[in-house]
């Protein structure tokens, strides 16, 4: 009985095989799903199955345009979690977003991170879901401070001027536009006043000066005083009913070099930059390689609403598959090590993107080729022990 089990294992043995391939074509498409192969070991007489070994390298990249998709690409495992089951780990980064504004697999598993205060990630804080419906608008912000990279006509005459506007905004988000009004006064000398309308507070006619003073060039041009910024830039009764403003105006550009210089070209203000904005309202988000959900508003504002968790494990191939391609850690893994992406290993995230399934197609059809070859060679020799058993009775019985 012994020459039957040999072939009996083979065929067992081949059918596992079989089994697993047609496990890993029908995920073909799956994302983040991940190639198995079927390991062999021998016994006494014949043949078994020791184990499924699972390929974890990348899956393609699959760009698709949704905010809420991920994929990682490098180790590492999203965490997710539903109201009954412990903490999951998968690959399959095609979240969506439930009715709360969380993030979620199409399952309804919720997505895990470290929170954010005030766009400020928590990332020592426990993990908790990562919510993109909390943060509808950011409030307005008040400019204090300004910067023009300007460059002023040294072959200019003197009395000649050159205005450059800025626009600022009030604690209300309301803007104002200021102009700095430079004149040249003599040779590397020019004087500035900062005007504001006059119906910003409330007059008529003229614009208002804010703020005056003189800047001096050295013979290169370059602008040796005031160095730094020029501070006291006040603007008070605004018509709005906003705050009072306080004004810096940074002198400095790149590297530490001014930003307003003194060339033979013609005057011209080729940049301005301020720190104030109006009110925003959210208009969506985005995901960066770290993780960082980084929520965008309709005042070119960005604000971080949390950032997603990835955790690693010691033995990749210790981890239990369960459904909904996910995984969990079990005492052959060991415990998950949770942390940000990129760090301690942990690949990164590319945003609007899902991992597409690692199986090769063409390895499956040869794999299935060899299986099903080895399936008709133990099939074969089993036919050939039940005819040789058959003669052996015929002989005994004739």
């Amino acid at each position: 009985m012994s020459s039957y089990a040999v072939p009996l294992s083979g065929l067992t043995a081949m059918s596992d095989s079989l089994n697993v391939i047609a496990n890993n074509l029908a995920n073909l498409n799956t994302d983040g799903y991940k190639n198995e192969t079927l390991d062999f070991a021998t016994t006494l007489s014949g043949v078994q199955a020791a184990g499924t070994e699972t390929n974890f390298s990348d899956g393609n990249l699959n760009s698709t345009g949704v905010s809420s998709n991920m994929a990682l690409q490098g180790n590492g495992f999203f965490v997710v979690q539903d109201s009954s089951s412990g903490l999951e780990y998968t690959r399959n980064g095609d979240f969506t977003e439930n009715s709360q504004g969380e993030l979620c697999t199409q399952t309804g598993q919720l997505l895990l991170g470290y929170p954010a205060v005030n766009g400020v990630v928590q990332a020592g804080s426990a993990l908790a879901p990562i919510n993109v419906g909390e943060v509808n608008n950011i409030p307005a912000s008040a400019t204090t401070s300004f910067q023009m990279t300007t460059n002023l006509d040294a072959s200019a005459t003197t009395g000649t001027t050159f205005d450059s506007p800025i626009t600022v905004y009030d604690s209300l988000g309301e803007s104002h536009d200021l102009t700095v009004e430079y004149t040249n006064t003599a040779p590397n000398t020019w004087t500035y006043s900062i005007m504001l309308p006059a119906a910003d507070t409330g007059g008529t006619g003229n614009p208002t000066q804010v703020a005056a003073g003189t800047l001096t060039f050295n013979s290169s041009g370059v602008l040796t005083s005031p160095s730094g910024s020029v501070t006291g830039i006040s603007i008070t009764g605004l018509a709005d009913g906003a705050a009072d403003m306080n004004l810096t105006w940074n002198l400095n550009g790149s590297g530490g070099t001014p930003a307003i210089t003194q060339q033979a070209t013609a005057s011209a203000t080729s940049a301005t930059s301020q720190n104030g904005y109006t009110n925003g309202t959210f208009t969506g988000f985005q995901v960066l390689s770290d993780g960082t959900v980084q929520g965008q508003f309709s005042n070119d504002q960005t604000l971080a609403l949390g950032q997603v968790a990835v955790a690693n494990f010691a033995n990749n191939q210790g981890l239990t598959q369960v459904a909904n391609s996910d995984y969990q850690a079990s005492s052959a893994s060991g415990a998950a090590v949770i942390g940000q992406a990129g760090t301690g290993g942990r690949g990164t995230i590319t945003g609007g993107s899902v991992e597409e399934s690692n199986v090769d197609l063409s390895a499956e059809f040869a794999q299935m080729i060899v299986a099903q070859q080895g399936y008709e060679a133990n099939s074969k020799v089993l036919t050939t022990f039940d005819q040789l058993a058959q003669t052996v009775l015929q002989e005994v019985t004739a």
